[in-house]
C-alpha cells in the first residue's frame, strides 16, 4: 500500500513537471508567433508602400510617354529650361 502511494505521487509529479514543462514552451512558441506577426505586418505595409509608389511612377511614366504638355511642364520645372525668347526669374527662397 504504501509503494502503491509512492508510484502514484511519483506519477503525478513527473506529469505536473511534463505540463509546466510543456506550457513553458507553448509560452515560448507563443512568443515568437507573435514576433513574427509583426514583422509580417510591418512587411506588409513595406509591400503596400512600395506598390503605392510603383502605380504613382506608372502614372507619370506613361503621362511622360502620352502627354507632351505634361513632359513641358516637368522639364520646365526640374530643368529650368524654357523656350526661345522666355526669360526664366530665379528667386532665392532664402529671402
Amino acid at each position: 500500500m504504501d509503494t502503491r502511494r509512492i508510484i502514484t505521487v511519483l506519477y503525478f509529479v513527473l506529469l505536473t513537471g511534463c505540463g509546466v514543462w510543456a506550457g513553458g514552451l507553448f509560452i515560448e512558441a507563443r512568443g515568437e508567433y507573435l514576433e513574427l506577426k509583426q514583422v509580417q505586418s510591418a512587411g506588409e505595409a513595406r509591400l503596400a508602400a512600395a506598390k503605392a509608389r510603383l502605380a504613382e511612377q506608372e502614372r507619370i511614366l506613361e503621362r511622360l510617354r502620352n502627354d507632351p504638355a505634361f513632359v513641358e511642364k516637368v522639364v520646365r520645372q526640374r530643368l529650368g529650361y524654357a523656350r526661345p525668347g522666355e526669360v526664366i526669374f530665379r528667386f532665392d527662397p532664402g529671402l
